[in-house]
């Protein structure tokens, strides 16, 4: 059976080695991005199962990510959790319509963020389609 893959964008290594330590303990395996650009690679390489993504990064901010990925047909599927030291309305209407699957407040509970991340990777294997498998190995070659 394979491992959903999560990537952690964020642009504290702080908060990306506890993240990958939490969820890593759950057996998922983790990638992790300190910035927009990482990160769109990283989905194009990687086609994770599930995208963390901080809203404050540098050149390009979160918002900004997640409508790029839910422009692309090939990744639209992919729940994108907004991960925010923001925890206004605003800003989380924001996230909703940049396209996030949901909104998490840091400092988060690691509970929550467990619960919250197994919560969007149930069936994550259904949402890829067989086109996508079969991208991966060309994707990889590129880099």
């Amino acid at each position: 059976m394979a491992i959903p893959t999560v990537l952690v964008v964020d642009d504290s290594p702080t908060v990306r080695k506890i993240v990958q330590m939490t969820l890593q303990r759950e057996h998922i395996k983790v990638i992790t991005a300190g910035d927009g650009l990482s990160a769109l690679t990283s989905v194009a390489d990687e086609m994770p199962a599930l995208v963390l993504l901080d809203i404050q990064l540098p050149r390009m901010d979160g918002y900004h990510i997640c409508q790029i990925i839910r422009k692309n047909l090939q990744f639209r599927q992919i729940p994108i959790i907004m991960l925010s030291g923001k925890d206004g309305l605003f800003d989380k209407m924001r996230g909703r319509l940049a396209g996030s699957t949901e909104y998490l407040t840091k400092p988060f509970d690691s509970a929550e963020l467990v619960q919250t991340v197994k919560k969007h990777l149930a069936n994550w294997e259904e949402r890829v389609p067989s086109h996508q498998e079969a991208m991966r190995p060309r994707l990889r070659r590129r880099g």
